[in-house]
C-alpha cells in the first residue's frame, strides 16, 4: 500500500470528505493539522503552490485536494496509485 499524507485544517468539509473516502477504502494515512503544526504548514507550502486544504500526497507525489482525489477514484486511477508499489515488493 502506498504512503498517503493529508495536510488539513479543522472544520474543513473537503478535508473530512477526503479522509472519509480514504478510510472507506481502508487506506491508512498520516494527517498533519496545519492549524497547529507550523512545520507541516511550511512543508506543504514548500511542496505546492496551492493555498487550499486538504493537500494530499501519495508516495510523495501531490495529487491535489479532495476534488482531484475524488476524480481519481471515479476514474479508477486511485486504486492503481495506492497499489503501484505493491507489484515491486
Amino acid at each position: 500500500m502506498a504512503s498517503v499524507e493529508i495536510y488539513s485544517v479543522p472544520a474543513c468539509s473537503y478535508c473530512v470528505r477526503a479522509k472519509q473516502l480514504l478510510a472507506g477504502k481502508g487506506v491508512p494515512f498520516t494527517e498533519y493539522d496545519c492549524s497547529v503544526d507550523d512545520a507541516a504548514l511550511e512543508r506543504v507550502r514548500a511542496l505546492t503552490t496551492r493555498k487550499t486544504f486538504p493537500q494530499i500526497f501519495i508516495d510523495g507525489e501531490g495529487v491535489g485536494g479532495y476534488d482531484e482525489l475524488s476524480q481519481l477514484d471515479r476514474d479508477g486511477a486511485l486504486d492503481r496509485l495506492l497499489t503501484a508499489g505493491d507489484a515491486k515488493s
